[in-house]
């Protein structure tokens, strides 16, 4: 038997490796023409910096569909060989079969989430670094999210948001710094909520302070709404706000609970938290859901129905995925129904696919 799950293993393990190859080689092939000529400015040495830090991320989001494919490719190769024929006939079943796949396929799953959790968010923020200071050449791009505020430059505007809501186009709990040329600080402005409608910003309930060169004092004044022009649109803040994927899962546990101790809307950040293990285990999802999938057609048809099957299982469970977590965001679903919604879904159609199979 264990002669049996090492040869199993072995042939996933080429597939795997094959699969990983060909998906992440057409993947950055179109990705790399695409941001070359967004970016033709950019000099070679910074652009291959930005994808030896965006590669390892790139990887990580495609494992599940190279552990589906690897999983499909194995079964049904031993199935166009007969030797599934001779496998049944010793005794075992399709799951003992699969066993040496998933349980490969466990252990990537668990180092997946590891390297999830501690590696690539450094990664990410270094990869933020190259493109906006290096490539794009717009430092003010470049924000590093701590537990609990996001800072963002804008020529001379200095500013931080306790909470930033892409979806809805808010922001709570924002400072404003206006600086002059020779960077002394003009103007304060604070505000407790921000509508954020292109570069116009509806400010709530707020102070300014002016810090005028012939007064020793400054002058604070409340409002309750004012309208400022800044140029940055929402859409630059919102690429550089994406704290959930540069933090680890202790950074973003103690980003929530102090948001929630200020009573702000923690929603979206949750689900973040509680993708991140559901994301994690996908590979396993899948390589368990291609399973009965990989042996249920005659062996007619070769890699190309392979293959078609691979994607349409894939295609299925990321549009269920993004559906739950987009719900899960606007407060529909639960967080961790959400995040594991997918996944529990995916296997439950496994386990109806298994028990029609052995009819």
């Amino acid at each position: 038997m264990q002669l049996i799950d090492r040869y199993i293993l072995k042939l996933f393990l080429l597939y795997l490796l094959a699969s990983v190859l060909v998906f992440v080689t057409l993947f950055l092939t179109v990705d790399v023409l695409s941001f070359s000529l967004h970016h033709d400015a950019a000099s070679g040495s910074a652009i291959f910096k930005y994808y030896c830090y965006h590669t390892p991320w790139v990887i990580y989001q495609l494992m599940p569909l190279a552990c589906l494919a690897g999983t499909i490719f194995t079964l049904s190769s031993l199935n166009r060989t007969n030797e599934l024929v001779a496998l049944f006939s010793i005794g075992m079943s399709l799951s003992r079969i699969a066993a040496p796949i998933l349980s490969c396929v466990g252990i990537i799953s668990v180092g997946m989430f590891v390297v999830g959790d501690q590696v690539l968010p450094l990664l990410l923020q270094k990869r933020n670094y190259v493109e906006y200071v290096e490539i794009e050449k717009h430092p003010g791009l470049y924000s590093t999210v701590k537990t609990n505020k996001i800072w963002y430059r804008s020529e001379n505007v200095l500013f931080n948001i306790k909470t930033l809501n892409p979806e809805e186009r808010t922001a709570q709990d924002i400072t404003l710094y206006y600086f002059d040329p020779h960077w002394e600080l003009t103007q304060l402005i604070t505000a407790s909520h921000v509508e954020m409608k292109g570069n116009l910003w509806d400010l709530t309930n707020g102070l300014v302070t002016l810090f005028a060169s012939e007064s020793s004092f400054p002058l604070t004044k409340s409002f309750t709404a004012k309208t400022i022009t800044m140029n940055e649109d929402l859409k630059d803040i919102q690429s550089t706000s994406n704290s959930s994927q540069i933090m680890s899962l202790k950074e973003l546990r103690r980003f929530i609970e102090r948001n929630k101790e200020a009573g702000l809307d923690t929603v979206r950040y949750e689900v973040d938290y509680h993708a991140k293990f559901g994301f994690a285990f996908a590979s396993l999802v899948m390589s368990v859901l291609g399973v009965p999938f990989s042996v249920s057609r005659s062996r007619s048809g070769g890699s190309f129905v392979n293959l078609g099957i691979c994607l349409g299982l894939a295609f299925g469970y990321w549009a269920a995925y993004n559906s739950a977590v987009t719900l899960g965001s606007h407060g529909v679903l639960p967080p961790p129904i959400a995040a594991w919604g997918p996944n529990i879904l995916a296997t439950f159609l496994a386990w109806i696919a298994l028990r029609c199979l052995k009819r």
